[in-house]
């Protein structure tokens, strides 16, 4: 069998637009399943991270979802809770960065194997995987009792994409040669280091810095235009690629 090139991507902010997992929230909170006080502390810290309060402000808006989020599903059926990831998904599957979505075309033509390692649940990162026709993927995974959530959850944290991904390089026999990662924060960090190639897509402080120390393409989509850090003598040119 022909060994075949593989590429990976992170989902909320790489391809999808928006953070699925927070799109789950908000459905979870006008379901009356996450009490709408208690969701105020989320929306506060969502609010000082879209007012730029503090270079940190988006993973403690993050964290203070999260642990909300766990606490709240405890005993939740889970098939209320598929149905709340189909529900999200419906609306945001088409809401996606066209470099993501055009790069992942153009590899399939070019019989990359395509992965898909995410944060968010994995009920709905199967819904990307399906819609995308991607060849194996994996979330974060929320312990499921006699039909109901549990309340505990088995996060895919950097560490986790990057045991996630050598497994499916073995399990695929993929080949590393011409392989790409794409990713957008520091938890993409050792998914991204994996591959041969990494793209740092729209990346917060952290992913910068170290795609600074690295060399890796930087890759920024604004409005309809699409810009390409090019790394070169220890420096970023900035290039507007052609659509």
């Amino acid at each position: 069998m022909t060994k075949r090139p593989y590429a990976v991507f992170d989902i909320d902010g790489t391809l999808i637009r928006w953070q699925l997992y927070h799109a789950i929230a908000d459905l979870l909170v006008r379901s009356n399943i996450i009490d709408v006080k208690a969701y105020d502390t989320v929306l506060q810290a969502r609010w000082n991270w879209k007012n730029r309060q503090g270079i940190n402000s988006f993973s403690d808006y993050e964290s203070t979802l999260v642990s909300l989020i766990n606490d709240s599903v405890k005993g939740l059926n889970h098939k209320v809770f598929i149905q709340a990831c189909r529900d999200v998904f419906s609306k945001h599957q088409d809401q996606v960065y066209s470099f993501t979505r055009d790069l992942i075309d153009k590899l399939k033509k070019q019989n990359y194997l395509i992965f898909a390692l995410s944060g968010s649940p994995v009920e709905i990162v199967r819904l990307v995987a399906d819609y995308y026709k991607l060849d194996a993927y994996d979330g974060s995974i929320y312990e499921v009792k006699n039909g109901h959530l549990t309340g505990v959850q088995f996060p895919m944290l950097k560490h986790e994409k990057a045991e996630k991904l050598k497994q499916l390089i073995k399990q695929f026999n993929a080949l590393h040669e011409g392989s790409i990662a794409v990713g957008d924060t520091a938890t993409d960090i050792e998914m991204l280091e994996t591959a041969a190639k990494a793209i740092a897509f729209n990346p917060n402080q952290d992913l910068f810095n170290i795609a600074r120390v690295k060399g890796w393409d930087i890759v920024i989509e604004r409005k309809n235009m699409i810009y390409q850090l090019n790394y070169k003598d220890g420096q970023y040119i900035l290039a507007a690629t052609d659509r």
